[in-house]
């Protein structure tokens, strides 16, 4: 591995890969996959102090306010000073930006581009492992026993989240937000965007920027 330690966020429209992506640097570069949505689940059930004022407004229906999820990502990567990383999940706003710039550098930031049509679809094809968040998409990484998580066995699930009027709703809150994340890591010469409709086809150009900036630990061939 590469001396300098290696720092990269991951952004993209939600169900536009991001998760796959990240599963799949993890596995070549060994880069540590960090989701704010993990964070939050695993303070949800610590019944930590950002867990239980993160639960007042999930219990009503509402998003996670901006500072708190600021807050816990925050806290979790302070405790990973001399690890690479990957950030998915995080970076949703310009705020979420300035507040990662306070702690550390980014090297690398990929935008996946995904037409917005094609990602109103495909929640529907999601299917989640709830206590990990491991995501298997039945079109292009199904399960390999149909409604079965590959790793425990444990069933996986559909989120109410994923039908299609949360998730079309979803989609312009995010897409508007990070037009200036973008724009941001676009002036800072770090950002490089890649588009497609599937990750199998955006991945190799993934695959060979990371190259540029840390060695695999294993061949190409094993994604």
């Amino acid at each position: 591995m590469a001396s300098k330690l290696l720092r990269a966020v991951i952004l993209g429209l939600p169900s536009s890969g991001k998760g796959t992506a990240c599963q799949r640097i993890a596995q070549n570069f060994g880069l540590g996959h960090l989701s704010s949505g993990h964070f939050l689940r695993e303070n949800l059930r610590a019944s930590t102090e950002i867990g239980d004022t993160a639960k007042q407004f999930l219990e009503k229906g509402l998003l996670v306010p901006d500072h708190v999820i600021t807050c816990l990502t925050v806290s979790e990567l302070e405790t990973r000073s001399t690890e690479h990383w990957m950030l998915d999940g995080f970076l949703r706003t310009l705020v979420q930006a300035e507040a990662l710039d306070r702690i550390c550098n980014v090297d690398l930031v990929v935008s996946l581009n995904i037409p917005f049509e094609t990602l109103k679809d495909r929640p529907s094809q999601r299917w989640v492992h709830s206590s990990s968040g491991r995501v298997r998409n039945l079109d292009f990484n199904p399960p390999q026993v149909q409604g079965i998580d590959d790793v425990t066995g444990e069933p996986l699930v559909q989120q109410e989240d994923d039908k299609p009027e949360a998730v079309a709703a979803r989609l312009w809150r995010y897409k508007d937000a990070a037009k200036l994340v973008i724009e941001l890591y676009k002036s800072c010469g770090v950002l490089h965007q890649f588009s497609g409709t599937e990750t199998n086809k955006t991945w190799p150009y993934v695959y060979t920027l990371f190259s540029n900036k840390i060695t695999p630990i294993q061949s190409k061939e094993a994604y």
